[in-house]
């Protein structure tokens, strides 16, 4: 039996060994640095105590255990070693027959130190549940603090990006000031302050992947929210709780939310000729890495320029690696048994936003539609509650979705920081 070692266990890494185990070919060994699966869609919502942490988690061991031939160890890539078909992990050593790189993407700061430091990212469930408890932590210094100064920048949120990440956490923190500040925060509710949220973004436009008329719909929107967009300014400094924009705007807060960009990483015993913009790994049609034997590239972490209709690669984004993850096992499989391996080729489905309660965009590639609205926010509640790994964590979700739809409320803001004080 061949080896497969599969380096991340998102959704390329998950759908790959999940279609490579219906083979009796192969033994294949997943590797990630947390013991769990988790849903990027849906950690906005928990960073906003909308949804609890293990609506969108699943421990690997229990998900792979009912397959005998996926077997799970944690561990940080730290070395890779092509000629040797080794590597080097921070829990030990594994050898491989294939090697199959699906680590997603990390957040990039575009060499910006001090926002590195100091701002709040939003790409992995540990910094969804930092942010939630630094906003609640926020809500709690702002009902008691008697300084004015200190209350405003307490209350004050800037988001930076306005692509689905930074709408979704904009629209989700204005529902907050509407409906829970006011209840629960008499303190601040009842005085002469404002929360303010800020989206900010360089280019002209917000989901500048998406189509004209879900742009002008999510912008007009997210005005009625009470969200103040800045569009075509970027920014360029966060010291002393002052967001520094381009434009030489300051603005005073003690929350940075980080949405602007991610970028892929780099491995040491990788030549730096395999990789393409954004440290993505280079691959072929059939995603092996160009310049390499028998290391595969999946997901975000690759660059695939051989599909016509996306010269600069696909878009980073869950359903690219879902496929990309199904049709590799598939290559494999075939090769094994001495058959010819079919190029990948994206069948693009569309995109989706959602903006805030009843509001979101959906754009539809076969048949071609677009929707916004209603309709739209029903349709990307079905389509992330039916992408969930598991029957537990649809259940969960649904079941707080519900509460929260029906009560027009949510009772999981808890503040929870181990052996640390407000």
């Amino acid at each position: 039996m061949k080896r497969v070692v599969i380096i991340g266990g998102g959704f390329a890494g998950i759908n790959l060994a999940k279609n490579l185990a219906a083979n009796d070919g192969f033994s294949i060994i997943v590797v990630d640095r947390n013991n769990y699966n988790f849903f990027p869609p849906l950690l906005y919502q928990v960073s906003t105590a909308f949804l609890e942490a293990s609506s969108i988690c699943y421990p690997y061991r229990k998900l792979f255990g009912p397959s005998p031939k996926i077997a799970f160890r944690i561990g940080e890539l730290v070395k890779i070693s092509p000629g040797e078909n080794k590597i080097l992990l921070s829990t030990g050593e594994l050898d491989y027959d294939i090697l199959v790189l699906a680590t997603g993407t990390q957040t990039n700061y575009f060499g910006i130190e001090n926002v590195k430091i100091n701002a709040m990212p939003m790409k992995t469930f540990e910094d969804a549940l930092n942010l939630r408890n630094h906003l609640l932590q926020n809500l709690e210094k702002a009902a008691i603090t008697g300084d004015p100064g200190e209350r405003n920048r307490l209350l004050t949120v800037v988001v930076a990006g306005a692509g689905p990440t930074g709408i979704e956490i904009s629209g989700m923190l204005a529902e907050i000031n509407r409906k829970v500040i006011t209840r629960e925060y008499p303190e601040v509710a009842n005085g002469q302050f404002e929360a303010k949220i800020y989206l900010v973004d360089g280019v002209s436009t917000v989901l500048a992947t998406m189509g004209e008329a879900s742009q002008k719909y999510t912008l007009k929107s997210l005005i009625r929210m009470g969200i103040e967009v800045k569009l075509g300014v970027q920014v360029k400094e966060y010291l002393d709780k002052k967001v520094i924009l381009s434009d030489g705007e300051v603005i005073e807060t003690e929350t940075l939310v980080w949405a602007a960009g991610v970028s892929a990483s780099a491995f040491i015993g990788i030549p730096i000729e395999w990789y393409g913009k954004g440290k993505r790994l280079i691959v072929d049609e059939f995603n092996k890495i160009k310049g390499a034997a028998n290391i595969y590239a999946i997901g975000d972490t690759c660059i695939l320029t051989s599909d016509k209709l996306y010269p600069n690669g696909h878009p980073q984004m869950a359903q690219p690696a879902i496929q990309q993850g199904a049709n590799l096992a598939k290559n494999l499989i075939l090769l094994a048994n001495n058959g010819v391996p079919k190029p990948f080729k994206y069948a693009d489905k569309g995109s989706m936003a959602i903006i805030g309660k009843y509001k979101a965009v959906v754009e539809m590639a076969k048949p071609r539609m677009n929707m916004n609205g209603f309709f739209a926010w029903f349709i990307w509640l079905f389509v992330h509650l039916r992408s969930l790994i598991n029957v537990r964590n649809k259940l969960k979700t649904f079941a707080n979705w519900v509460g929260t739809l029906t009560t027009r409320d949510q009772s999981l803001r808890f503040i929870i920081r181990p052996g640390r004080k407000l």
